[in-house]
């Protein structure tokens, strides 16, 4: 019982805190204005783990290398730490090469779930609040995924289905990459 409650601690604690960082780095791939207050609560949230490793690697003209670095490293003592709390014995050394690779596989499954969570947000918003403060930033952020849809799509009048498409396809992914983070770590 107490070994489950701290799995799902951890659990929502680094989830939280890696989507934070792919969120950070989205904003940065997209180039949305830093000085946006909800910018500004992402880049003050993940910066003491962000900026010593920018010293060590280098940003990019379109990818935040230092946030992705910082968002492995995050899914890599995730996925330690709730093998410790499974099985209560420390990771054997023959599991490490694995668990690089499901640390990758859990970035992927947090940016699809992040991108599910935007988009659904988005949607909502939409509906009952079109003219609140955030939708301009999520609508930033989903434009670039939600426009290509759209082009496929068939124009419906004022219907636009891009949203569920994405919301569909994210919800796929994020099962597909969960479960292969499983099956190649097995935490």
């Amino acid at each position: 019982m107490l070994s489950d409650t701290l799995r799902l601690i951890i659990d929502i604690v680094f989830s939280l805190f890696g989507i934070m960082l792919i969120l950070r780095a989205w904003a940065y791939a997209i180039r949305l204005h830093p000085f946006n207050p909800y910018s500004q609560a992402v880049i003050r949230s993940t910066d003491w783990l962000v900026q010593p490793l920018k010293r060590l690697v280098p940003t990019g003209n379109r990818i935040d290398y230092p946030s992705l670095l910082a968002c492995w490293l995050i899914a890599f003592i995730y996925l330690l730490l709730i093998w410790v709390t499974s099985t209560g014995v420390l990771l054997p050394l023959a599991s490490l090469l694995p668990a690089v690779a499901a640390s990758l596989l859990t970035m992927l499954k947090w940016l699809f779930n992040l991108i599910l969570w935007v988009t659904l947000i988005q949607a909502v918003l939409s509906w009952v609040n079109p003219l609140a403060p955030i939708m301009p930033v999520l609508h930033t952020l989903t434009a670039p995924l939600l426009d290509p849809i759209r082009k496929v799509l068939p124009n419906l009048g004022g219907l636009d289905f891009s949203p569920l498409v994405l919301l569909i396809v994210a919800q796929i992914l994020v099962g597909i990459f969960g479960s292969l983070s499983y099956s190649v770590f097995g935490a």
